[in-house]
């Protein structure tokens, strides 16, 4: 019985990659410096997971930005704006590559980024490959060659993963019209085959295959394409063992097919889908002679794995097919949990017992195969994760009832305003009286490194928490004015005092905890550290009230309440698996509502509760979308439907695909949305011209993921599209997210640039009018 895993955070312990990558952006470290550190961070997950006794060790699962783009790469499919890059020998592969994922300015040349989306229904954000009709493709890239060799050559034998074609084409964009992007398929092969043919010479033995799209509803064309496809694949290297890797769900109608293919090895994501085993069972599968890999270890969540559930499942398996056909696995990649718990040195000794991060992973891994296989010490092993496992189930720490019984009363009044929206915007631009086409910013001003460095001395003692107030209060007045300068319609207070959107709420909330080194990557250099929601949530005390009355204190314009809404507060923690995620949402609406209401009473008219993670949680299968729609729109609801007619809700939505839920966006009822989409020049928009969406709306109208300063007249370009499907009294102007992550200089520009296009379009529209 072998161990295989799929993936392992490549951010690095400490978040190493992330100071790598941005060290080099700022021109403070040469490329040969970035690429020895990502050497390192390789050998060292590879060391780790051969001293730990893994079978089948991953390679190329590492990436500088993201997977996909390095499919790109590999595949030679480089959107055509960026071509002059191609043609300029000063500019490096890897510059390219990253002129891909962040946009490219310098001189003449001034090339928008690659569009930007959730994978699945991660908060992992991935580069959305671009299609062209009659596109051809080369094996550009080596990268999966030579990170196969790369650990060869430190004595690691791995298993290449590789990103399935199905995947990769489905999962782009056409950018011409009159062509499927999967009519791509017969040129982009040729690649796929000249790499098996490589990692063949080299001695590969198994080769994984990621194809996520099999967790999605395919067409009978698209399986069709699988089917051919990796018939093709195979023929090229018969003798190496192909993993075929689904994951975050079933294969569901698509397993018939899937069955068929001529794969070695199946993976199962038993986590998300534990009834798929049986599914197999029913089939004729056990007359078959390829191996199951069974994923019975959460790669979604840092909760410690129950030995005695995975075993029966282990066990299951192995009494039909046999322990030669059985291999033990994490349900996906490690991608997505903090690298080492180990690491944490302040988290409460009850709690750390429960959890798990990738190290602790490839442990499990090992202990159930030592238990499995009865080895010495397989008892005492059992014995631990037992009295772990009841530990948690029968703590006091995680249950509250006067929050249960709070969510047990929600009526369906807690979920309506007062009126109705047209009602309420009557109300509201008579009391705002805001210009028409009103500007605004999606939340927070630049962290710079002077902010975070305040936050540092505090936690050290340095700063009083008296010093520490007065030095953000001053950065606070000194965003207000740039703004008032700026001529913005409706402020913001800048958030310095907040380190992450959903952490700076869940520090102050019960049934939350903080680990002080647990990262993943989110995009890029970006990482995050998801709070561990791990019982009954519960507000004791407003949590942004005095801040926001404090800057709307210093200034005559509005300033708006900004608050994470309750399914983003689900979506990007590690949330408690021991009740159904619906309830969960529900007590972190109550208290999101409750702080909104706090928020009015303080005068603030404008309250923006963000929502960018509710598409996010959408599931991978649409039979199951009504379901999860029915109760994330209802916490939104619950959390903004206290107020009165008069006070504004807004929401924000970001770096996902909202037209296939557009009507339930509309259901949210938020007097204003804000949401992303300038990476896609307002594709999202397509679903106004055929959907009548009643409230107002910001489409985003300029990247702030990328570092480059879009023009006035591009602004508005983008603003005239939008302008074609949303009425001109609906329609607002701003960034399509945040501004946390840039600089001071280009964040300004950007503002300038956008205030601008605002005017002109005020202009424009008064002469038509």
């Amino acid at each position: 019985m072998l161990t295989n895993n799929l993936g392992y955070p490549r951010i690095g312990d400490n978040r190493a990659l992330k100071k790598a990558l941005e060290a080099y952006w700022r021109k403070e470290i040469s490329q040969k410096d970035l690429l020895i550190a990502a050497q390192k961070i390789r050998l060292q997950n590879w060391q780790l997971q051969k001293d730990a006794g893994v079978d089948l060790i991953p390679s190329n699962d590492f990436s500088l930005y993201d997977q996909m783009l390095d499919m790109c790469l590999t595949v030679s499919a480089i959107p055509k704006r960026f071509h002059p890059l191609i043609e300029n020998k000063e500019v490096s592969e890897a510059d390219l590559y990253f002129a891909m994922a962040r946009g490219f300015q310098e001189g003449v040349l001034d090339i928008t980024a690659m569009e930007m989306t959730k994978w699945l229904d991660t908060n992992y954000h991935y580069i959305v490959p671009e299609f062209y009709a009659y596109q051809q493709f080369n094996f550009l890239s080596h990268k999966i060659i030579n990170e196969y060799k790369e650990a060869k050559n430190a004595g690691i034998e791995t298993k290449p993963v590789i990103l399935g074609p199905i995947t990769f084409l489905l999962f782009g964009k056409e950018k011409e019209s009159g062509f499927h992007r999967l009519d791509l398929l017969k040129n982009l092969l040729p690649v796929y085959k000249e790499i098996l043919q490589q990692l063949n010479e080299l001695g590969a033995q198994y080769i994984q295959f990621d194809e996520p799209c099999l967790a999605t509803n395919l067409s009978n064309t698209e399986l069709t394409a699988l089917t051919a496809a990796y018939q093709e694949l195979k023929a090229v290297c018969p003798n190496i063992q192909l993993i075929l890797a689904n994951y975050f769900d079933c294969y569901g109608e698509n397993l018939s097919v899937v069955l068929k293919l001529p794969f070695d090895v199946f993976h199962l994501d038993l986590v998300r889908c534990p009834s798929q085993l049986e599914d197999i069972i029913n089939t004729n599968f056990t007359h078959s002679k390829a191996k199951l890999s069974l994923g019975v270890i959460d790669g979604r969540n840092i909760w410690k794995n129950d030995y005695e559930k995975s075993i029966q499942l282990i066990k299951k398996a192995s009494n039909y097919f046999g322990d030669e056909r059985i291999m033990i696995a994490p349900s996906c990649s490690l991608l997505h949990v903090p690298c080492n718990l180990d690491n944490e040195n302040k988290l409460d000794g009850e709690l750390k017992n429960w959890l798990s991060f990738a190290k602790q992973k490839i442990a499990e891994l090992i202990d159930l195969k030592k238990i499995i296989q009865n080895e010495g010490e397989a008892a005492s092993i059992l014995d631990k994760n037992k009295a772990a496992i009841h530990s948690r189930k029968s703590s006091s720490s995680i249950h509250k009832e006067t929050v249960k019984t709070r969510v047990a009363i929600i009526t369906e009044k807690d979920t309506q305003r007062e009126s109705g929206f047209v009602t309420r915007q009557a109300k509201q631009k008579a009391l705002f009286n805001l210009p028409l086409f009103p500007t605004t910013t999606i939340g927070s001003f630049p962290q710079t490194t002077d902010v975070r460095k305040l936050r540092a001395q505090l936690k050290k003692g340095i700063l009083s928490k008296t010093e520490y107030n007065q030095a953000l209060e001053a950065a606070t007045v000194e965003s207000i004015r740039l703004q008032e300068e700026l001529d913005i319609d409706v402020l913001v207070h800048g958030e310095f005092e907040r380190n992450d959107m959903v952490e700076y709420f869940g520090e102050q909330l019960k049934g939350y905890a903080f680990s002080e080194l647990g990262w993943v990557q989110s995009y890029g250099s970006r990482c995050v550290k998801p709070p561990i929601l791990f019982g009954d949530i519960e507000r004791e005390n407003a949590m942004t009230v005095d801040w926001t009355s404090f800057a709307q204190s210093q200034t005559n314009r509005l300033m708006k309440g900004m608050l994470t809404g309750p399914i983003t507060m689900l979506q990007w923690s590690f949330v408690r698996d021991d009740q159904p995620r619906e309830t969960t949402a529900m007590q972190l609406a109550l208290a999101i509502r409750d702080e909104v209401l706090d928020l009015e009473k303080a005068g603030i008219k404008i309250i923006q509760i963000d929502e960018p993670a509710i598409r996010e949680g959408l599931p991978l299968r649409k039979e199951e979308w009504q379901a999860y729609l029915q109760w994330a729109v209802k916490a939104f609801k619950i959390a903004a439907s206290g107020v009165k007619d008069e006070t504004q809700i807004h929401t924000h939505m970001c770096y996902s695909e909202f037209n296939d839920i557009i009507q339930n966006v509309a259901d949210m009822d938020a007097d204003v949305i804000t949401i992303e989409t300038s990476r896609s020049q307002m594709e999202l928009l397509e679903a106004f011209v055929q959907f009548n969406y009643p409230n107002e709306i910001g489409p985003g109208v300029y990247d702030i993921h990328s570092p480059r300063v879009p023009s006035i007249e591009e602004m508005e370009t983008l603003l005239e599209k939008a302008l074609a499907v949303i009425p001109a009294e609906n329609l607002w102007i701003n960034p399509d997210c945040g501004l946390k992550t840039r600089n001071w200089p280009e964040t300004k520009q950007a503002l300038e640039n956008m205030v601008e296009a605002a005017k002109k379009l005020r202009i424009k529209e008064k002469v038509i009018a």
